[in-house]
């Protein structure tokens, strides 16, 4: 049984700079060198066998020696890391073995299967940071900010955000569980999320047609290695098409790679002021400057909301504040570290944040967030979670409770206004639940059980992939339009 000793630094087989929220690695591949030095400084230094060490060699032999049972030794030593790791009380700082370093590098560089969430530690709890664009978690309503509580049915006290992801992810087809717990909602809310492979496609993109004008819209879902590729190929035949404006979509993006944050850049911001500054711990500033030497032609705007994060508040803040183009849509989340992937010569890994990263103004946005130009937020039927009822479950009359009101809200979508949302189930709700059972042929009770929770999921899901509804993307068109004039 292999174990580690006090030169464990010797181990190292590479080092990379990492920015990504959650599960996600985002190597920063443009300060690589500096990466390298870090390494070879690493590899050739010793760590004293001092007292601290001997003591965590004495407890781990009289662990191995004398506990009641037989634990392995590899065990005792990963938790002895993961120990060090928790101190830290840093939720992007964290250490896996050989097989959930392999699982999470997959995310960014091939498909996996899953339910497509980015996932990080608040505190304690296992907190979603954003559902990935199209994606099992983003269709069944996972939000930003929900807190897992329980996964197929038990708590998820006690697991770090290796093992709680490792529970989430499985084979395509089969279903996960997940108890959450909203902010602002009392309830706990119940998922059953069906499992399948994500996507690495993630950059989409079309024309949008607005009274005789044509603009652009770039939808990026996270930064992969072929991120900046997809974005290329998709500006050259938008510029090709004879666009007007861009509208540069970071929504629910929660990082990814930044050598895709970099080559953006250099097609969007020009050079005079940097993309982005990382900081080290003694306060020295290192710019990284675009080659774009001239702004475009065309107006540009972006879009944010509470799970843009990481790599993606890097290219906002860069197109805000370095090319002067607006925001629109609501507070991004608010990651502004950097970390160093360290992995060992039995392939476990080490994530250890070493720098902030600064926006072009030397803002630090970290749980801040970056504020839009132009807050919108969307009507609150995008927010509402899927309403699912213990078997013979009903909502009806006079009752009261936050489920309620979310049933509420999708009427709303759906285009049945009960009159109130606050969660009383009203005459008027009892209304347009009955004339909506009758447009979707149902049985005209007014009464809510589960196959009207199911149809009014759908029709909620429908009127927010209809276009007309995004207030933030339709705001985003008309200060292009306006730019335009």
């Amino acid at each position: 049984m292999k174990k580690f000793s006090g030169k464990v630094v010797a181990l190292l087989m590479a080092i990379s700079l990492l920015v990504g929220a959650a599960g996600s690695y985002a190597v920063f591949g443009f300060v690589q060198n500096r990466s390298q030095e870090s390494a070879a400084a690493a590899t050739n230094g010793t760590i004293a066998a001092d007292k601290a060490t001997a003591k965590v060699k004495a407890i781990h032999d009289l662990i191995e020696n004398k506990y009641f049972q037989k634990i392995s030794s590899s065990d005792l030593y990963d938790g002895a890391i993961k120990g060090m790791i928790e101190a830290l009380n840093d939720p992007f700082s964290s250490y896996m073995n050989a097989k959930t370093a392999s699982d999470f590098t997959q995310s960014l560089s091939s498909s996996f299967q899953g339910i497509g969430a980015e996932v990080q530690m608040v505190g304690k709890q296992v907190t979603v940071v954003s559902p990935i664009k199209g994606s099992p978690a983003e269709r069944a309503g996972l939000k930003p900010k929900d807190a897992i509580v329980k996964i197929n049915g038990k708590s998820t006290d006690g697991l770090d955000i290796n093992q709680a992801v490792n529970k989430i992810r499985g084979k395509k087809g089969t279903v996960v569980r997940l108890g959450i717990k909203r902010p602002g909602v009392s309830d706990e809310l119940a998922f059953a999320i069906k499992r399948d492979t994500i996507p690495i496609r993630t950059v989409e993109s079309k024309m949008l047609k607005r009274d005789g004008q044509s603009i652009g819209y770039i939808a990026i879902t996270q930064f992969n290695e072929n991120t900046d590729q997809e974005f290329t190929k998709a500006l050259s035949k938008l510029e090709g098409d004879q666009m007007k404006g861009l509208i540069i979509d970071v929504r629910g993006n929660p990082g990814g790679y930044l050598q895709a944050v970099e080559k953006i850049g250099n097609l969007l911001v020009p050079s005079d002021k940097p993309i982005v500054q990382i900081e080290d711990r003694a306060g020295k500033k290192q710019p990284f400057y675009s080659t774009l030497k001239k702004k475009k032609q065309y107006p540009i705007t972006a879009l944010i909301d509470g799970g843009s994060a990481s790599a993606s508040e890097i290219l906002a803040g860069a197109l805000h504040e370095a090319a002067g183009y607006p925001l629109v849509g609501v507070k991004s989340f608010g990651k502004g570290t950097v970390q160093q992937g360290i992995e060992l010569s039995d392939k476990s890994e080490v994530k250890l944040t070493t720098d902030k990263w600064l926006t072009p103004d030397a803002n630090w946005i970290h749980k801040k967030g970056i504020k839009p130009t132009i807050n919108v937020k969307q009507p609150d039927y995008f927010y509402v979670a899927p309403i699912t009822l213990k078997k013979g479950k009903t909502l009806k009359a006079d009752e009261t409770s936050a489920i309620i009101a979310d049933a509420q809200k999708m009427l709303k979508a759906a285009g049945h206004n009960p009159g109130r949302v606050d969660g009383y189930y009203s005459a008027g709700t009892v209304q347009a639940v009955k004339a909506f059972q009758q447009d979707k042929k149902l049985p005209s009770s007014g009464v809510i059980n589960q196959k009207t929770a199911d149809a009014l999921q759908q029709a909620t899901l429908t009127a927010i992939k209809n276009q007309k509804n995004d207030r933030q993307l339709n705001t985003a068109v008309k200060v292009i339009e306006k730019d335009l004039k």
